[in-house]
């Protein structure tokens, strides 16, 4: 799909996550608390809790907030009382939307989210209804001209990843989740500077859109990603790079 925008691309690209740090800060430190209640407070045993971490630093994150956020987690500090939700929805043109929630108010976070939906232009839907749309992969991205294709595309082979593609200004590469820790430790250890990493959910396909339809679409994905609950977002819409939406 060269030469088109699909939202893991730009949202890694735009790095939306980093608009307002207090938020971030609060979204990283709730991924590590679900992450340590879930698997335990050792990172070296608990590979969900290892990449919350990593993304957390990537932030800046202080230390003593992300051991703090681990004690939560353990039961340590009090503070570790999460519900994780999945929200599926629709947005403007039938793009399906997942939204990965974690939150100590369940039916604040549902208002919320459901009024962000309505507002602009999409609507919740019931559970199940786009999720099947939609498979875990690893997905790490490189900037273009910090390697060549060619060069980048055998070391990725080489380390097992599935596919390579160019979009957004940036080499994205897909891995099986198993193999994600391998391929992404594989292409450090060869110097290749990783512009992001992560273990998502990966369309099976896609909804094209048009330039105004795709600028609707894209203020919703930003509201429900400045949303402090919301961890995730994904959806699967296909853009044109030239139709001026992402900016």
């Amino acid at each position: 799909m060269a030469g088109h925008s699909h939202w893991a691309g730009i949202k890694h690209k735009k790095g939306i996550a980093d608009k307002k740090k207090g938020k971030v800060f609060s979204k990283w430190a709730k991924q590590i608390i679900s992450a340590a209640r879930k698997g335990g407070g050792d990172p070296s045993m608990n590979l969900h809790l290892k990449y919350a971490i990593e993304k957390a630093r990537a932030s800046n994150m202080p230390k003593d907030k992300i051991e703090r956020a681990i004690k939560k987690g353990t039961g340590e500090l009090e503070g570790g009382d999460l519900t994780e939700l999945l929200y599926e929805g629709y947005g403007p043109g039938g793009v399906a939307i997942l939204a990965e929630i974690l939150t100590d108010s369940r039916n604040r976070t549902f208002s919320e989210i459901k009024k962000i939906f309505e507002k602009r232009g999409g609507n919740i839907g019931a559970t199940g209804c786009v999720a099947w749309m939609f498979e875990s992969k690893g997905f790490i991205t490189v900037e273009e001209g910090s390697i060549g294709e060619d060069d980048l595309m055998e070391l990725a082979i080489e380390a097992g990843a599935t596919d390579l593609e160019t979009e957004s200004g940036l080499f994205q590469i897909t891995t099986e989740p198993l193999l994600f820790d391998k391929v992404k430790g594989f292409l450090e250890e060869k110097g290749i500077k990783l512009q992001g990493a992560e273990i998502t959910r990966i369309p099976k396909s896609y909804v094209p859109l048009d330039a105004s339809t795709g600028k609707k679409t894209l203020s919703l994905l930003d509201e429900l990603e400045d949303h402090e609950d919301v961890q995730n977002v994904h959806a699967n819409f296909d853009l044109p790079d030239d139709s001026g939406a992402e900016g």
